[in-house]
């Protein structure tokens, strides 16, 4: 069987809102955050339905249903964006044998992580610790209390890709630790 993961993401665009956001802005987060994923399935899915097999993991973020309008609005909308494509993907193939699946992770500790918290708390004059509290504040908190491994979240997509999964596509996977605000 064919496993594809689209593990594609950056929230590197200005913050403080609408008004700081460039076209270029808005352009380089659909690129990265939703076209990426578009252009390698368009690469790779035609061979999985020759074969009648294959499953595609969508790696989006809590955000795509949460967003922050103070730093993650052009990458939100792209990872709703990706959201949407995603299950329209998985509507399309699943019948033809190729399972879609997205996984939204919420806040984790990445190295892209650790720099967004270190220029977040430089602008405001704050300590990475503070900003890092601020952030969960600002999400409503995470019940853990922390943030993810990455190893969690490959765990998660490692079980969705077997065939004890053989029954899972056009879902979406949230792993946050609790966090995201709403019974789904």
């Amino acid at each position: 069987m064919d496993i594809l993961v689209n593990n594609m993401g950056a929230n590197t665009y200005p913050g403080d809102g609408f008004g700081n956001l460039s076209d270029e802005d808005w352009d380089q987060a659909l690129q990265v955050n939703l076209l990426s994923s578009v252009r390698l399935d368009r690469a790779l899915l035609p061979e999985m339905l020759v074969r009648k097999s294959g499953v595609i993991i969508h790696i989006s973020s809590i955000s795509g249903q949460f967003p922050i309008w103070e730093s993650t609005m052009a990458y939100s909308a792209a990872k709703a964006a990706l959201n949407a494509y995603s299950k329209a993907l998985a509507d399309e193939t699943g019948p033809k044998g190729v399972r879609v699946v997205t996984v939204s992770p919420g806040l984790t500790k990445t190295e892209a992580m650790a720099t967004f918290l270190k220029e977040s708390a430089d602008s405001a004059g704050v300590g990475v610790e503070e900003m890092t509290q601020n952030l969960f504040n600002r999400l409503g908190g995470v019940p853990l209390g922390r943030m993810a491994d990455p190893e969690e979240t490959a765990e998660l997509v490692r079980f969705l890709v077997s065939p004890k999964a053989s029954y899972i596509t056009g879902a979406n996977y949230i792993i946050d630790g609790g966090n995201f605000p709403v019974v789904k």
